[in-house]
């Protein structure tokens, strides 16, 4: 529990289990089903949509409510819908149908899911390039795909044009914003004018919930990313899970759950990941949700952009909400609309909680999931992740969790660190083209993660490491995590990042890069006092780095540790 913090008097009102019978009773709107899904028995939600044409078509009952917005570019639910079912027909003009697939590479923008949702209404399999590839990275994501159509930004274009002749599979190039074979624009016209275009459906398809829909790239930190394979199913399930923690935690703390409503959400992580995708984009289109996009982060715009729009949940990765509250100028700005600063995709200190909650009184949230479980499997929010604030949460109750020996022959009991295996209806069917590699990672249904973690006595989970990043020390095992959270601590730390230096005889030695807040000073001695003095003399960093900036992130919001490891040479 954080220190300070004084939980609601009588919490919990009900226990996980009473909270999780109620709000899944029959004929409550987190009701479960058991089906089987390709040979494995599965629980389900049984009011979420079937498929992604099915959310298309509910958005637009919310009019003219305002869906995206970037810069002074503001598109309602219905202009988003008329410009899907424009695109749609016009990518069918172009010989798209089932199975085929449609890359998008572009930034965060408004004809981001209009590509997306045009793509998926026609059976085919959406492909969402990481944006910050290189021409080279870009040219394998294609071909490894082999996709039959790429809906690009220009900035895209021009880095893959160069490759195009690499490419025979690619038949159509549609450029938005810019020249190129063809223009977004000459197809669906550009989205001031969305809302002029005709009224008509989506084209008729027969897509069924476990259909392929999306193929997601892995982070790739090391080698060359794998295609993670998800179907219609995989993302429509966070639609319900994000719902159900939120309920959940009204439920803990004596309140009724409240019926969903519309907010406004300011994006800063980038829609070719499942978090901004699947976890967030998919509940928008749900519920009715302004999604506000900016061209490239920055805190400060950001802090202006929540206060002018009066934003209500923003979030991504801690990164994120760091420099949010060590912004030198947050305290000009009013941020009393702020409810909910969500993260995930990287682990975040318990002092952020603490912060968020004290300084901002907006709830925090987190939650767990990776590309190949298309995001959600456990969430955390409220007063449970204020009492716990070192835990992801607990599943969601359509997903299983066990904690696994290394070699996967066993289960381990509770509170013993092993890998963790999930298993749930939004766990994607495997990789794209890699047969091995999907025989390797996913087993009866069960992906095995990577990540070492532990379950306490309440089934909440604890990420400890990712099992290549542990530090092993003569023998000693150093998580790297517990290491980061202590640095966090320290008034001084915004940014940290915890790696192995290679030692002749002890094997590994311990050591820090960090990034200071603005105007604060720590020396490395300092720092490494701070660690010893509350952790194990072993854990203590040998050596410690200092970097003006963020230290640097894949897209995914995880450190690239291997970078880091260059400062020590």
């Amino acid at each position: 529990m954080l220190e300070g913090f004084e939980l609601p008097p009588g919490w919990p009102r009900m226990s996980l289990d009473e909270a999780t019978a109620r709000l899944t009773a029959p004929g409550a709107r987190f009701e479960m089903d058991d089906i089987v899904i390709r040979g494995v028995p599965t629980r389900i939600w049984k009011n979420a949509p079937p498929h992604l044409p099915f959310l298309t078509r509910l958005s637009r009952m919310h009019g003219k409510r305002i869906a995206s917005i970037l810069d002074d570019r503001r598109i309602s639910y219905e202009a988003q819908f008329r410009a899907i079912a424009a695109l749609a027909e016009a990518l069918r003009g172009l010989g798209v149908g089932k199975g085929d697939r449609v890359a998008i590479a572009m930034a965060n923008c408004p004809e981001w899911p209009v590509a997306f949702f045009a793509a998926t209404a026609l059976g085919a399999i959406a492909v969402p390039l990481n944006a910050w590839w290189t021409g080279a990275e870009l040219e394998y994501g294609l071909a490894d795909s082999g996709s039959k159509v790429l809906i690009a930004d220009r900035s895209r274009w021009e880095r893959i044009l160069p490759h195009r002749a690499a490419l025979p599979d690619l038949e159509h190039v549609v450029v938005a914003g810019g020249e190129g074979p063809t223009s977004l624009e000459s197809l669906i016209g550009p989205p001031a004018a969305y809302g002029d275009l005709p009224d008509r459906d989506l084209p008729e398809a027969e897509i069924h919930p476990d259909d392929d829909a999306t193929i997601f790239y892995t982070s790739g930190t090391t080698g060359n990313p794998k295609g993670a394979l998800g179907t219609h199913r995989n993302l429509t399930t966070n639609i319900l899970s994000v719902g159900f923690a939120i309920a959940r935690a009204a439920l803990r703390r004596g309140d009724e759950p409240a019926a969903p409503s519309p907010k406004v959400g300011l994006m800063v992580i980038p829609l070719f990941h499942v978090t901004a995708c699947s976890a967030s984009l998919m509940g928008s289109m749900a519920v009715g949700n302004t999604t506000i996009f900016m061209r490239r982060w920055d805190a400060l715009e950001a802090l202006e952009i929540i206060e002018r729009e009066r934003v209500n949940v923003t979030g991504g990765v801690p990164t994120i909400a760091w420099q949010i509250l060590e912004h030198p100028e947050r305290q000009r700005f009013d941020l009393s609309s702020l409810e909910l600063i969500s993260y995930g995709g990287a682990p975040s200190a318990p002092e952020l909680v603490r912060r968020i909650h004290a300084e901002f009184g907006a709830l925090p949230g987190n939650g767990w999931g990776m590309t190949e479980t298309m995001a959600t499997v456990t969430s955390h929010a409220g007063e449970d992740y204020l009492h716990r604030p070192d835990s992801t949460g607990p599943p969601v109750p359509v997903a299983d969790l066990r904690i696994m020996s290394a070699d996967g022959a066993r289960e381990l009991p509770v509170g013993e660190v092993g890998e963790l295996w999930a298993r749930g209806p939004q766990i994607v069917r495997g990789y794209w083209n890699k047969p091995d590699a999907t025989a390797e990672t996913f087993v009866d249904g069960w992906v095995r993660t990577g990540d070492l973690a532990r379950l306490d006595e309440e089934n909440f989970l604890y990420i400890v490491d990712r099992a290549k990043d542990i530090v092993i020390r003569g023998g000693e095992n150093i998580y790297s995590i517990e290491v980061e959270n202590v640095l966090f601590e320290h008034p001084a730390v915004i940014d940290a990042a915890l790696i192995g230096l290679p030692h002749r005889t002890l094997g590994e030695e311990p050591a820090a890069v960090v990034q200071l807040a603005a105007d604060a000073v720590a020396t490395e001695e300092e720092l490494k006092a701070w660690v010893r003095s509350r952790l194990a003399v072993f854990k203590t960093p040998v050596r410690i780095a200092f970097l003006p900036e963020p230290l640097p992130r894949n897209a995914n919001g995880k450190i690239l540790k291997k970078e880091l490891r260059a400062l020590f040479d």
